[in-house]
């Protein structure tokens, strides 16, 4: 069974915060994430087959930018379930979109990222990043039933990011953590890595 974010057992995940700055990416300069996630990025670039490489689209995220998705997301989900209260639109939202308190971006602790070919294209995914279970029809879902070509690319994903130590959030092929409560959760650690963390003044515009 998949465990979403908004479940208990994540928020209940210890945090002992160990202090890795927020850094770029060295293959993606604008994206900022912990130092322990950057390192790892390197060894799963590493590992990719010959004339494959990550493609990072976003990293650490602010508490105001993390608000704002969970926002438009759950208004987006009461429309389509009048019905719902606010625990269930919590659980729908928490597929697409991590509630504040547990979310990995916050703690620059994620990346969302696909893979490219040599010339930089996208590979073939079975969904566009970021892609809504309405909007692909669940098909967002790492283990959801897609064509074999994006079931080989999403392997190759894999294989490389579990491989450096990032695991990934079952509803969103495309999102790998390191070192958050989730991460901790899936991967029987005491306590998590990282909590939410603000944007050091150097990185600011």
């Amino acid at each position: 069974m998949t465990i979403l974010l908004s479940d208990p057992v994540v928020r209940a995940v210890r945090v002992l915060e160990n202090g890795d700055p927020l850094v770029p990416l060295i293959f993606a300069p604008d994206v900022l994430v912990r130092q322990g996630l950057a390192l790892r990025l390197v060894d799963a670039r590493n590992a990719l087959p010959s004339g494959v490489d990550l493609k990072v689209i976003e990293g650490h995220r602010s508490i105001a930018d993390q608000n704002a998705i969970i926002e438009r997301y759950t208004e987006e989900l009461r429309e389509l379930h009048p019905s719902a209260d606010a625990v269930e639109l919590d659980r729908l939202s928490s597929r697409f979109v991590a509630p504040l308190a547990v979310a990995p971006h916050v703690a620059g602790a994620a990346v969302d990222l696909t893979l490219v070919d040599s010339r930089g294209n996208e590979l073939w995914m079975g969904t566009e990043v970021d892609a809504t279970p309405e909007q692909s029809g669940g098909a967002c879902f790492f283990n959801a039933d897609v064509d074999a070509q994006a079931r080989h690319n999403r392997t190759v994903l894999a294989d490389a990011l579990s491989g450096a130590g990032l695991v990934n959030y079952p509803t969103e092929w495309w999102h790998w953590s390191y070192g958050d409560r989730y991460w901790a959760l899936l991967t029987g650690a005491d306590f998590a890595l990282y909590g939410p963390v603000e944007v050091p003044a150097w990185a600011r515009s």
